[in-house]
This record gives C-alpha cells, structure tokens and sequence, in this order.
C-alpha cells in the first residue's frame, strides 16, 4: 500500500490508515442511494514519515504527555513549537507524486476540501469533532501539499491536545491522516442529527439548513434553519434570519458573504426536502448502527453528504427484547451513585436486588411501564417516587400526560402485578434494633471466617450462596417494619406539626443524634481519629507530606510506628478502618476502591479535623444533637397542650417521637451489613485473581472488574479468558464515565427531564428538595471528590451526591447542597441527624454554583440563592 487511498479502497479495516472521518467516508461512498462527492486520503503511514523528519519532535512528545491537562499554557507553548517544525517539514517525493495522480485522475484545476482524520477521532464514543482543522475551496497540488502539512500540524492545536489529555488519549500513538475530497458548492447545506440532540429522542431528526457552505452553521457563525422530523412529518420548523453565508473565494478558501435580503427569512429547504434529506439519514443511520451527526449539502435538489459520524453525547437506550414502550427510572438516582459502574458491579448488584433492572451505559434502570399502565399503579409509584424525587415524578407525569407513548389498562390488570403488602405494626420497642444489629453482625461475622482459604469454582459457589443470606439479611420483614416504621413516624410528625402548629419539618430536629445510627457515628469516629493524632507534631507534619506527595495504599500506616506519637496513631487509623474500612465512594459497585485499600483518602479528612476542632469535639456533637432534640421535644409537647384537645395531642406527638427515634438509626445499617460483606467478596475475589494472573490467564488483576459475575465464574473453572472482550469493556467504560445519566429515558432513547413546578422561592433562587430544616449562610465549596476536599467550619458542601462515605465532611460543613438525593437518601439523613439544613435534586448545583461564591441554603423551603 502506498501513501494515497481513494474512497473506493477504504472500508472499517483502515481505520489506522486513515483515521475516523477517511474511514467514514469511504463506507459512505458505498452505501446504496447516498452520494458523496470523491475523493482520496493521504494515510497515517505519509504522517509517520514526515514527522519523524521534525528534529527534536520525540522529546517534544515526551515533555508533552508529561503536561497536566489543565497546565494551558504549557500545552500552548509546546503544541505551538510541534506545529511549527511539522508545518516546515518536507514532503516526501513519492508522496507529492501520489497526490497529483490522484488529482490528475478526479480534476487537477477542480476545488478540493482538505480534512484532518486523526486516529482519535470520530469514534464510537469520542468524536474530537473540531479538535483539527479543515480547509475548503483549495485548488492544485502546491496549495494541497500546503494544506496537507496545515491538517498534520493540526493534531497539535492546544485545543486538541487538550481534548485527547482530558480523554485519556496518548499524544505519542495517535496519527493523522488527511481527506482530500472535491468541493460541491452548494445551494444551501448544513448538519442532520438523526436523534434529537436536545431530547436524545432516536425517533426525532433534527435538520440545520443554512445558505452556502455548511461552514457557518458549523463553526456557529451564523443560525439556521432548524427542522424537527418523526415518522416522515415536519414537526416543528423554525426559520432563521439567515443574513451571512460562507461562499467560496474566487483565488481559492471562502468568505463571507451577505445573504441578499429577499432570501433572508426564505427557508432553505423545503418540507418535501427535508423529509427526504431524514430518508438518507436513516439509512446511514441503519449502516452504522447507531444515531449520526451528518453534514450534507444541496445542489439543484441533490443532496450530497459530504461526512457523518456517530453522536457521542446520546446516553445508550437499555437494551429490550420487544417493541413495546418502555419508561426506564436511573437506580443510581434512588441510590446516590450515577457514576458507571464496571461490568462486575453491575452484575453483583442485580444478584443482590430482587427487582429486574436493565443496563446502559454502565447504569441500572428499572422498567415501570407496566406499573404506569394502571391508574393505581402509576397513582401510588408516582406518589412514592414524589416523596424522594420531585424530579423523577414530574418526568414520570410528563410521560403519563402526554397519552401517546404508554397503554392505559384497568386496575383490574394490576391484579397481575406482584404487590407488596404493607408492613405489619410493629411495636416501639429499642431492642428490636438491637437484636437485628447483632444478627447482622454475626452473619458478616461467619461470612469473613469461612470464606478464608477458599479458592477456584469452590470460592465463586460460596459467593453465589451467600449472596443469599445476604438478601435474606437485606430484605428482613422485621428489618423493612423497623424502617417503614421510623419513616411514617417522622411524616406523621412532619404533617401533623405543621397542621397543628405551622413547624415545617419538625422531625428534621427530633431526628439528631438518634442511637444505632452507623453512619453518623462514622463521622464522629473520624473525629476520635484526630483526637489520638492532634498531639503528635510529627505525626501530623508526616501525613501532611503523605497528602502532598499524593501517596496511595496503606504503606504509610506502617511508617508511623518510626515517629513520636506513630504507634498511637496507627492504631487509631486502623482501628477505624476495622470497623469502616469498607467503606469508599460508590460503594455500591463492589470494585471500588475501598478505604482500607487505599487509606490516605482519608488523611485530608483527618488533619481537616485536627486544624478545624478541639479534642472531644465527637462526643459534643452528639450531646449537643441530642440535647437540642431534646429542647425541641419539650418545646413542642408545652405547645401542643395549649391547644384545644392538647394533652391528646402531646401523647401521639410523644408516641410518634419515640418511635422515630427508636427506629430512624437503623435505616443507615442494612446498607452498611452489604457493604461490609461485598468487602469481604471483593477481597476473596482479587485473590483469586492474583492467582489467575500468576498463571497467565489474567493480565492484570483488576481484569476481573470487566467480567460479570457469571462470566469470573467461567474463567475460573476453565482457565480461558477473552482478553478482547476485557480490553473492548475497559473502552466502553471509559466512555461511560463521561456521560450523565438521565434521571428518566423511554425505550425511543428521549431524557425526560423533570421540572419543580413551584413559585415559592425568589426570582433567580435554585430550586431543590428541602431535606433538612433550617437556612445557613456561608461560603460554597464545590466539591467532586472527597480526597481533595479542602473545607473549613461554616462552609457549605456543594457536590453531584453524597452516599454515606460522605459523611465525615458533615462534621465541618454548616450546610449542605447536592443534584441528586431524596428524603430518606443517606445525605439526607445524615444532614437531619448533624442540624444541617440541606437542599437536594438541585439541577446543575455544581455547574450554576461558582467555589467561593456565598450562597444562602432554605433547608425548609428547599431552595438556594446565590449572593454573591
């Protein structure tokens, strides 16, 4: 193979010879019915040469993929000197004569548009659309070799470079090959999306038309025309002031031109073409297998598609058997994890829960279309949902108002629907708690004892087992009354205060420092930790330098024993580790990493406490929890006998008071119990992976995170694995991680996005769910990962979700503000039981919420304003 391919050459196996866009473009060309104007491609083999001729370009690279990707103006400095030496190389001779022969055979004197296709571009799941550059109306070979040299420097824009940092993209093995393709100069030209890109609906087109070259639509330089499309019908059509176009230069290149005024506001396609233009759109949609983002132009009436490529920022459709209607609710949201979860997690926890749930991009769904179907059914899931999410109860409504996606069947229908049946009564009895505490205890307890030694199939059966007594632990009837009980109790209080004595939220008070509560008490543990640390300079000069040199693992915890004070110390830590080691961000997904996997996540946390509180700091902020719990209790009894049939009142107020604050710590344990035993999985599991490495099976341990659980179980017992399946898995995943997931998203792939349909907080306020009375004032700290928080007392913590790994923050924080979360969501709890007043489901907080910036938190009203 030469240095030059033409489109008719090239299909899906040149992908490294010729980037996303030359790959595209020759399987364009050879779908039937679509036209694409012709053309050829200069191969990353031609790049290689040419810039392995740049002197000094291989210590350039080196110092380059050494930048932070946030480090502008390094990356700007050193793309700038790699452009430079590219764009000055020579082109090899065989390359100039394989370039004009392909000229020579589609038109030497025609106009050509010259492209970038890098190798990292284009793809399944990054498109780098616009990371390089193009180059139109460029006309003989001395222009085209220029442009070729222009398009190979661009693989080095800052822009570019920047991109493929923050993607993870190694600068030293991604090639860039040029398209070089004969100009149409069109009537009017522009892009289609064949998913709604607002919507990510796949059964909605959107069309962009313009005058001219689709250029300016592209770079935004000017609006369009924007047609919506399904089933064949012009939905919506807006038409556009269209006053400048792009048009091509007489001496080659383009500029811009003034739109006559008599075609301003005419639209640039018809209906009839706009329909058509969808047609082709589906078809190449069809080829490829997924939504595309085209760009098209328009000659006379013939449509010419001059490249497509897939739409990345569409979150995948969970993936059904039928062609029913399905309406899918994000389990993250209800669980407070939206991050991707690795195919090994995934699999646990749908072995773990009793309910269906089904998979996209790394998350779990929960079909409720059939519960939507009834008139009880949709009554009592919306209402329920309503309760913790008032965002995924509009989405769900909007769905139901709409009455063109969902069957509506009888209530007679539900009768086939398995039902919960309500929790029996349960008495106000402390000991319950007890008791199931220890038997939770115990059970974890047998777990860790017999699953040591265990190994090969006979580890994965036992797994498999006890992932049943784990659920039979998790979904304990009596378990399920205790916390049923304690969350009717506080709604009870909630409604009945506010109707009796206009108090909002007055369990969020009665509701501090409850007993039992294992996540709470997390917290003040971590508070204990600093206390044995605080005394020993050394100590704590040493974990600071374990936080600045970014240090993993537990290997410092050993080096502690060597310092004044380092005995002590280390056994604090460890000693929390023990009985919350278990714990980490997302720990729902068993192959997070873990706190006693990687113990300096909790340093900052520590020395945050040491320089923030004084010893003894825990055990007040139990008591003084607790004592203002009690002031609200009495409080509220002498007001209530004041009233009218008042010492009533005061004894069911007193009756319900008790019950939650028996009951409300144990909706922290059996999630702390699940944990505590994936731990105990995990660890046996990374074993066994050692082992398979150590024979070659594995290449690496964490290989196993990208296996189901099934599928470990198979390569356990034959000792084979499909490295390809593992590396395409680790691809996929990273992609996932980019994406936000809808909170809910219908079988035709559209997000719906809920709204808080209220006018009770000020113009300009965020709206949110009020989860913990109060209102607090201070400074926002927009925080995304617990190891770099940096807060100090009276600042309000403002991050995507909190799950209980979160907690010892809450000690510092004044207050709290997250997007996601519900009543009864761990943050939620943890708020109300430390008095902070907290607002969740707060769209966009860590986007709209600038670090530093004062803002005000309405934890009554559900609220925030943002004061400065």
């Amino acid at each position: 193979m030469g240095y030059v391919l033409g489109f008719a050459h090239i299909d899906s196996t040149n992908f490294a010879d010729v980037g996303g866009k030359g790959v595209h473009l020759g399987e364009l060309s050879r779908i039937e019915g679509i036209s694409v104007p012709d053309g050829f491609c200069v191969t990353t083999d031609a790049f290689q040469r040419a810039v392995a001729a740049v002197p000094s370009i291989d210590a350039q690279l080196d110092l380059l993929s050494r930048v932070e990707p946030d480090d502008r103006a390094a990356i700007r400095t050193l793309s700038e000197d790699i452009r430079r030496g590219i764009e000055g190389v020579a082109v090899p001779d065989e390359l100039v004569a394989e370039i004009g022969e392909s000229l020579a055979r589609l038109g030497e004197q025609a106009a050509y548009a010259v492209r970038s296709s890098a190798t990292a571009e284009d793809l399944p799941t990054a498109s780098f659309a616009g990371q390089q550059d193009s180059y139109l109306n460029i006309v003989g070979l001395p222009a085209i070799l220029r442009h070729v040299r222009r398009c190979w420097a661009s693989l080095f824009t800052e822009r570019a470079v920047t991109y493929r940092s923050r993607n993870g993209f190694d600068h030293r093995k991604v090639r860039m090959a040029v398209v070089v393709q004969k100009m149409v100069f069109p009537d009017a030209a522009g892009i289609l999306f064949t998913a709604d890109p607002v919507t990510s609906n796949r059964k909605v087109a959107t069309v962009e038309a313009g005058w001219g070259l689709g250029e300016a639509l592209v770079s935004g330089l000017v609006s369009g025309d924007v047609y919506t499309v399904r089933d064949d019908e012009v939905v919506t059509a807006a038409v556009a002031t269209k006053s400048m176009s792009v048009q091509a230069s007489p001496g080659g290149g383009t500029q811009d031109a003034p739109v006559e005024p008599r075609r301003r506001t005419q639209p640039a396609l018809t209906d009839a073409q706009v329909v058509r233009l969808v047609r082709l759109g589906r078809r190449i949609e069809a080829h490829y297998g997924r939504p595309q983002d085209i760009e098209w132009c328009l000659v006379g009436d013939d449509f010419h598609i001059v490249q497509s490529r897939p739409i990345t920022t569409l979150f995948p459709v969970p993936a059904s058997d039928d062609q029913e209607n399905h309406v899918y609710v994000s389990v993250g949201h209800q669980q407070m994890m939206t991050d991707a979860m690795k195919p090994l997690g995934l699999s646990v926890w749908q072995l773990t829960t009793p309910r269906q749930m089904h998979e996209a991009g790394g998350r779990l769904f929960v079909d409720v279309a059939p519960i939507l179907a009834t008139p009880a059914g949709r009554a009592n899931l919306i209402g329920t949902l309503g309760k913790n999410d008032p965002l995924i109860r509009d989405a769900l409504q909007t769905v139901v108002d709409r009455g063109d996606f969902l069957a509506s069947l009888p209530d007679e229908a539900s009768a086939a629907a398995p039902a919960g049946d309500p929790p029996a009564p349960i008495e106000t009895d402390p000991a319950i708690v007890t008791e199931l505490i220890r038997r939770g205890q115990e059970s974890v307890a047998t777990l860790r004892r017999e699953i040591q030694g265990l190994s090969g199939p006979a580890l994965l059966d036992f797994i498999l087992a006890d992932i049943a007594e784990l659920k039979r632990i998790l979904f304990d009837p009596r378990g399920h009354q205790v916390i049923m009980a304690g969350m009717e109790a506080a709604w009870w209080l909630n409604d009945h205060l506010e109707e009796w004595l206009g108090e909002k939220n007055a369990a969020d008070v009665l509701t501090q420092s409850v007993p039992h509560n294992v996540t709470s008490e997390m917290g003040l543990a971590l508070l204990d930790v600093a206390d044995a640390i605080r005394p020993h300079a050394d100590v704590v000069a040493f974990l600071q330098r374990v936080v600045d040199e970014g240090r993993e693992g537990d290997g410092f915890l050993d080096e502690l024993a060597g310092l004044a004070g380092g005995r002590e110390a280390r056994d604090a830590v460890r000693g929390f580790l023990d009985e919350y080691g278990m714990r980490c961000a997302g720990e729902i997904d068993i192959t997070r990493t873990r706190w006693s996997e990687h113990p300096a996540t909790l340093v900052p946390v520590i020395l945050a406490n040491i320089k923030n509180f004084e010893p003894g700091a825990g055990k007040r902020h139990f008591e003084q929890g607790l004592q203002e719990s009690r002031r609200k209790e009495q409080d509220l009894l002498t007001r209530l006998r004041a009233l009218p049939r008042g010492e009533r009142k005061a004894e069911e107020t007193k009756r319900m008071i008790d019950r939650v604050r028996a009951f409300a710590g144990y909706r922290e344990y059996p999630k702390y119990g699940m944990v505590s035993r994936y731990f105990a999985y995990k660890q046996a599991l990374l074993r066994e992976a050692d082992r398979l490495v150590r024979s070659g099976v594995l290449g690496e341990k964490d290989d196993i995170f990208f296996l189901r659980f099934q599928e470990l179980q198979e390569v356990v017992r034959t000792h084979d694995v499909d490295a390809e399946l593992i590396r395409e898995r680790r691809e996929a995943f990273r992609s996932y991680e980019a994406l936000t997931p809808p909170r809910v998203i219908t079988s035709d792939g559209e997000a719906v996005t809920g709204r808080y349909r209220r006018d009770d907080a000020p113009p300009g306020a965020l709206a949110g769910l009020p989860v913990s009375a109060g209102t607090v004032e201070g400074r926002a700290r927009v925080v995304m990962d617990l190891a770099r928080a940096d807060l100090e007392p009276g600042d309000i913590l403002v991050t995507a979700y909190t799950d209980p790994s979160w907690t010892p923050l809450f000690v510092t924080v004044a207050g709290l503000v997250t997007e996601v979360g519900g009543l009864m969501t761990h943050g939620a709890v943890i708020a109300r039981e430390y008095g902070l007043p907290a607002v969740v489901g707060v769209e966009q907080a860590t986007r709209l919420i600038r670090d530093g910036q004062r803002i005000r938190v309405h934890g009554t009203d559900g609220y925030v304003q943002i004061l400065s």
